[in-house]
């Protein structure tokens, strides 16, 4: 009978010992696992912050040149109200050819030179898509400075 309680308390303790690493090694596969989830959610969230970083910078920049081209465009309309009222006028490098080389002088040579009104139209035009063209590529030059080389 001693035999017996002897094997049955080592038997418990086996079992016990078994149950010990049995857990421990569960444990173990599960922290490993969640320290895993915690390095993937760690990294995950550095990536949000970063694109938000970015996403508030981009805004920023858009803001920037989006300001500076309407600025550009009222400094443009304001020029093109004042020329239209005659407050100012759009200055030519050019010369007027007489008509005739003996002629008298009239009322054509008196006149100064002047763009036609499509011209002067197409004037405006051209300056405001100038000033767009220019504005955008400065914008995406600094976008890719800022942005696409870090």
């Amino acid at each position: 009978m001693n035999w017996l309680v002897n094997n049955w308390r080592s038997a418990l303790w086996f079992l016990l010992c078994a149950c010990i690493v049995l857990f421990g090694s569960v444990a173990g596969h599960y922290h490993s696992k969640y320290t895993e989830a915690a390095s993937l959610a760690e990294t995950r969230q550095e990536t949000i912050n970063d694109m938000q970083r970015r996403q508030k910078s981009v805004a920023a920049l858009d803001q920037k040149y989006t300001k500076e081209l309407a600025d550009a465009k009222a400094t443009i309309d304001q020029l093109h109200d004042d020329v239209a009222a005659g407050r100012r006028r759009l200055q030519l490098n050019a010369t007027c050819q007489r008509k005739s080389a003996t002629g008298t002088s009239g009322m054509d040579d008196a006149a100064s030179a002047r763009l036609t009104d499509a011209a002067q139209r197409d004037y405006f035009t051209l300056r405001e898509r100038i000033e767009v063209a220019g504005k955008q590529i400065a914008g995406l030059q600094q976008y890719i400075s800022e942005q696409c080389l870090n």
